[in-house]
């Protein structure tokens, strides 16, 4: 039986700019890096070095190359936070990440926001 979520993989068009973005606009920690010595290369991002789940940074060209069938599509990912939304989206305008509007949905407050590929992804609000 499955018990959780593990890695979440997100095939990215510049490895480096994206771990800018994860780590300094958004605030996550690379956790690991790693590469195979034939130019594959991933790169482990999460909230915290103790976190259940995390997203690894793959480049889209190379895995495209060896796994041609592959879905390199972007995932939907929901972030959660128990932090003060009003006051992470504010944060995310400050640091110049493209934000959707601060609605409120049944389940709570939430926003979306892109990354510097214009990835979408979502926060809510979860108390």
């Amino acid at each position: 039986m499955i018990s959780k979520v593990g890695q979440i993989m997100l095939y990215v068009n510049n490895q480096e700019e994206s771990i800018k973005f994860w780590t300094e606009k958004v605030g996550f920690s690379v956790i690991s890096e790693e590469g195979d010595g034939q130019g594959m290369r991933w790169i482990e991002v999460a909230p915290s070095t103790n976190a259940e789940t995390s997203i690894v940074l793959h480049d889209k060209e190379q895995v495209a190359k060896m796994s041609p069938g592959i879905n390199l599509g972007t995932p939907s990912l929901m972030f959660y936070t128990e932090e003060n939304l009003e006051h992470l989206y504010n944060d995310f305008k400050e640091k110049q990440i493209t934000v959707g509007e601060l609605i409120t949905i049944p389940s709570g407050r939430v926003f979306n926001f892109a990354d510097d590929e214009d990835n979408y992804f979502a926060i809510l609000e979860k108390k």
